[in-house]
C-alpha cells in the first residue's frame, strides 16, 4: 500500500495486476487500483477534480484530468473516508502512476491533495536489480 497525507487528507492506494484482462502477446496490460481517501482534518471537504500522470516503462507519459472520481464528487466530514476502485491499461508490463485531487474546504478554499506515486508491476516484467 502507498500512502500520502496532505492538509489532513490521507490518500492510500493499493494497485493490483489484472491477468484476466491483460493480453501480453498484444502489449496490453491492465491494472486496477483501490483508493481510500480519509479526512483526518478538522473541516468538511469535497473532492472536485482529479489529475493523473501515468508513465509506462518506455517513458511515455499520459495525463488524465477531470471532475470527480468514478462519476462522483464525494463530500467528507472530519473522520469520514471514501473508497473507490478504478483501472489503467498500459502498453508495457510496468509503469508508474501519481497525481492529485483538487479539494474544496467548507471555507471555500481550494487545495491540492497528493496521490502518492505507485508502481504498476506485472509478472511479465523481468526483475532488475540495481
Amino acid at each position: 500500500m502507498y500512502e500520502a497525507v496532505t492538509d489532513g487528507i490521507k490518500v492510500s492506494v493499493t494497485p493490483y495486476f489484472l491477468e484476466d484482462q491483460s493480453a501480453p502477446e498484444d502489449d496490453h496490460y491492465v491494472w486496477a487500483y483501490q483508493i481510500s481517501i480519509e479526512n483526518q482534518g478538522g473541516q468538511t471537504v469535497q473532492l472536485r477534480n482529479r489529475f493523473w500522470r501515468i508513465t509506462n516503462a518506455r517513458g511515455h507519459v499520459e495525463e488524465v484530468e477531470g471532475p470527480g472520481v468514478v462519476g462522483e464528487q464525494p463530500v467528507l466530514k472530519p473522520g469520514e473516508s471514501y473508497q473507490y476502485t478504478s483501472g489503467a491499461p498500459l502498453a508495457t508490463a510496468s509503469g508508474i502512476m501519481m497525481g492529485s485531487y483538487e479539494m474544496e474546504g467548507a471555507d471555500g478554499r481550494m487545495f491540492d491533495v497528493a496521490i502518492p506515486a505507485f508502481s504498476l508491476d506485472s509478472p511479465h516484467q523481468a526483475v532488475q536489480l540495481n
